[in-house]
């Protein structure tokens, strides 16, 4: 497995790859590994000839006062998982070198009006400029690995949709593969944030997962309208965490909220439990 820091460098090897006619399976990653980003990395790896996972702490996708220099850093921890799943690159630039100025960035998707109407809600209500900065870094990566397929989780779908739009708006020749949210055994979705979470605190966060499973059951039997759902789910959770952000149920493409069941549909939620925000979501089948 070699690790490479310098972009110019990354590019010119992917390059050689695609050359050689080697297909290429990208995972982004911002470290801190654990299950859910090792099963993307399995993906890749029985669909690839060659699999590159990216280490990179993107510090604009963070807002002011939140957790950017306290985010878990543990390279040499992932490193290790990495070189037991066979994996055979790791891009592991630098903020300076990622980090697009106005006049190097490849594209600015991110100022589009679909680009807006997608990371205007959800999280992006609560985070303003979140997904502007995950946009302009993955279509760097992007730009940089040239990859035929990428691979992303199920827990952060918000951001997975605003992917996929980005790869179809800019006509760039990727396969997307969504991987489903990898849980704890009691059900709490995997996050390299859980370890900020206190034991008390860790148990309490399972209300999260467990009122969206019902919310899907639910929904799936059809037994009440969806708008009495919700406003039953957010009262349930309201009284389980500290500070609940949004819990909404919208078209699992567009993202706009709906009222009956009928297409496929995501259920999603955003809360604090203490100091530590929690996300996560389930699909809901049409």
């Amino acid at each position: 497995m070699k690790v490479i820091r310098s972009p110019k460098e990354f590019q010119h090897r992917m390059r050689l790859l695609r050359r050689r006619g080697s297909s290429i399976g990208f995972v982004p990653t911002m470290g801190a590994l654990h299950e859910g980003h090792l099963r993307l990395v399995r993906r890749a790896c029985a669909e690839n000839d060659t699999v590159v996972v990216s280490i990179f702490v993107n510090p604009t996708q963070f807002g002011p006062g939140e957790d950017y220099k306290k985010y878990p850093r543990r390279m040499r921890d992932d490193l290790k998982k990495l070189r037991r799943e066979k994996v055979d690159y790791v891009f592991e630039p630098t903020a300076s070198a990622m980090v697009p100025k106005k006049s190097s960035h490849p594209v600015r998707w991110e100022t589009s009006r679909e680009f807006h109407r997608l990371a205007g809600v959800l999280c992006g209500k609560y985070r303003p400029g979140h997904f502007r900065g995950v946009a302009a870094i993955v279509a760097k990566l992007f730009y940089l690995a040239q990859p035929h397929r990428v691979y992303f989780g199920a827990k952060d779908y918000q951001q997975t949709a605003i992917v996929r739009r980005l790869i179809s708006d800019l006509d760039l020749d990727i396969a997307f593969r969504l991987v489903p949210t990898v849980r704890e055994g009691d059900g709490l979705a995997m996050s390299s944030r859980n370890a900020y979470l206190s034991p008390a605190e860790r148990a309490r966060a399972l209300s999260l997962s467990r009122v969206l499973f019902v919310l899907r059951r639910e929904i799936r039997a059809g037994r009440r309208g969806i708008a009495v759902l919700r406003q039953d789910a957010i009262s349930t959770l309201r009284r389980r965490v500290d500070r609940l952000q949004y819990l909404e149920i919208v078209d699992a493409e567009t993202l706009r909220p709906v009222s009956r069941r009928g297409r496929k549909c995501v259920a999603l939620a955003a809360c604090y439990v203490g100091q530590t925000r929690l996300i996560d979501n389930v699909i809901i089948p049409g």
